[in-house]
């Protein structure tokens, strides 16, 4: 790789050779439109060509996102000849774009929106219809195909990045929209519900099925006791939705904001993730001892996605899974039954409220297996982005409110809970308790950096009491389904294996703040772990919360009443039985 020498609106630059026009524009701070081109997708396919520049030397104007710089190229970015083709080829969209901005759900940061603005537009042939296809099968995302713009980014990043391959380009012309597989409802495609489509969605085409008016119902009505709980990775990114710079810690905050909302009793997830260590962690030990991870390993089960991703596409592995809930699925059910209990109150009278930032868990909450005798334990799961829209649509100015602390009992947690919201996190959970549990021995050194970063797959060997444990950590769906191949086709072997569906983990899971930045997760990730750092209680088995809720409550992991409340089970529901079903 080369630098070239490039004058970019008058201003000569310096760039490797391997960039594109826009990446140039980019490292210089140059805004260049795009609707297809998102930096955190791959090479960019140059569909909606309202990145148009103007080439000295070149007849036509070219698409910035596939355009490559060369030496001693001169380009204009904003010339009346650029902007006149962009406003045109935005008119063409808008003509067939629904003009119901405001009773959108993504009125105030749809990209598509703000370019309509900046240059001024007006449709050519009118505005579009609502004719296209509505899809609300899934509990996760809602599909709105009049409002599609054609970029394919939600195709990209459901093969590129999630391997999952839900979408692609059907019909041609203007007809052209990304569709299902025999345009299936999405709910009854493989799609695991993950939200990265709704997450690079630059429109309203796909967005988190939102549950926001039904919380604002229930918090006017008052008629429930309300109850909430906080996921670790919301608190390093619930402050991009009011302008704070990625990665800020906005825990304090959060808390304080959601009790002027109206909620009586605001509790951690993190409280959850530290049971869920306890659950977890004893389970891998007595299935390491009894010999059951010899052949196949055990799985994490925190990530809904990635559950549905088993259940789908690999039913076989279902009981390769921990029995363990995902720590909203823990705390969830103790709200329901140990916090009913101490209050007096029944199940039905708690309204129980879910802050995550992920869209499967609003599938995951629709469960009949996490009931909590016979009534929902999460009544309703809102995502970062819903949540972000629930303070505003308050007008609680939450840059201005002081720090607070979450409610006792389940509010109290460690760094280990926290880890949770990035890729590795439960994995280091678990070895910082499963490794004391096991040698009885203080764990030598706190943290175990082969599990952190960014990298795809990470594979490290860590001895417990003297036997080699094999571990891997995956994230990104793509990722994940190379692993478990090569694992089932007993290529590479371990004895526990953590899957995030989502790239990054829950910090880029499909409900957190949308956003164009290249460094969004590693920011989010460094978030993550200054809390873990900064916190006196870094191992889950030492927070003094949940040895009080063994001994009140649950005697002690594993236990009949742990199963009971803290465990669960996982169906096939591969596209052959669902076949077969029907």
């Amino acid at each position: 790789m080369a630098d070239v020498t490039v004058v970019i609106n008058g201003r000569t630059l310096t760039v490797p050779d391997n960039l594109t026009v826009i990446e140039a524009c980019e490292k210089a701070g140059i805004e260049i439109p795009a609707l297809c081109h998102h930096p955190r997708l791959g090479e960019s396919i140059g569909a909606c060509r309202v990145c148009v520049v103007e080439v000295e030397g070149a007849r036509n104007l070219q698409p910035a996102c596939v355009t490559k710089v060369r030496d001693g190229m001169v380009i204009k970015t904003s010339s009346d000849r650029v902007k006149t083709a962009r406003k045109f080829n935005l008119a063409l969209l808008l003509s067939e774009h629904p003009n119901d901005c405001m009773t959108c759900e993504a009125n105030g940061r749809c990209e598509f929106q703000d370019l309509i603005y900046k240059y001024d537009v007006e449709p050519i042939f009118g505005y579009g219809t609502k004719e296209g296809l509505i899809d609300r099968s899934s509990p996760a995302i809602v599909r709105d195909l009049s409002k599609c713009v054609k970029c394919q980014r939600c195709v990209r990043v459901c093969s590129e990045i999630q391997g999952v391959n839900i979408y692609s380009m059907v019909e041609r012309g203007y007809r052209t929209y990304p569709g299902t597989p025999f345009d299936m409802p999405v709910y009854e495609t493989d799609c695991i519900g993950c939200g990265q489509c709704a997450a690079f969605c630059p429109t309203g085409a796909i967005v988190e099925n939102s549950s926001v008016k039904v919380v604002l119902e229930e918090l006017e009505k008052k008629e429930k006791i309300l109850v909430v709980q906080t996921a670790p990775s919301v608190r390093v990114a619930i402050g991009e939705e009011f302008g704070y710079a990625p990665g800020t810690i906005s825990t304090g905050q959060l808390v304080a904001a959601l009790r002027r909302l109206g909620f009586d009793y605001v509790f951690d997830t993190n409280f959850g993730a530290d049971l869920t260590i306890m659950e977890e962690g004893s389970e891998f030990l007595e299935r390491l001892e009894k010999g059951d991870l010899e052949d196949l390993p055990m799985f994490t089960s925190c990530c809904p996605g990635w559950v549905n991703l088993v259940e789908k596409a690999y039913p076989e592995l279902r009981t390769r899974l921990s029995s363990a809930k995902s720590p909203q699925g823990m705390l969830s059910a103790l709200v329901k039954t140990y916090f009913a209990e101490k209050l007096g109150v029944k199940p039905e009278d708690i309204f129980h409220v879910s802050i995550m930032p992920c869209t499967a868990k609003k599938d995951e909450a629709l469960r009949k297996q996490l009931m909590v005798n016979g009534v929902p334990a999460v009544d309703v799961v809102l995502t970062t982005r819903e949540l972000g829209k629930l303070i505003r649509m308050k007008k609680i100015p939450f840059a201005n409110l002081p720090e607070e602390e979450y409610d006792a009992p389940l509010g109290i947690s460690t760094g280990a809970a926290v880890l949770f919201g990035v890729t590795g996190g439960v994995m280091e959970a678990a070895l910082r308790t499963a490794y004391e549990l096991k040698t009885g021995k203080t764990l030598p050194k706190i943290v175990f950096e082969e599990v952190r970063g960014l990298k795809g797959v990470r594979e490290a060997e860590i001895d417990l009491d003297g036997k080699k444990i094999k571990i891997a950590v995956v994230h990104g769906t793509a990722n994940a389904r190379n692993l478990v191949e090569k694992i089932l086709r007993r290529e590479v072997k371990y004895h526990f294996v953590e899957v995030m569906a989502c790239p990054g983990g829950c910090i880029g899971g499909g409900g957190q703040p949308y956003s164009r930045d290249p460094e969004i997760l590693r920011k989010r990730a460094e978030a993550i772990y200054t809390i873990d750092e900064r916190m006196v209680l870094r191992k889950s088995h030492e927070n003094p919360a949940i040895k009080k809720l063994y001994e009140e409550y649950l005697e002690h992991p594993l236990s009949h009443k742990a199963h009971e409340l803290l465990h669960t089970y996982y169906e096939d529901r591969s596209r052959k039985k669902r076949l077969a079903v029907k």
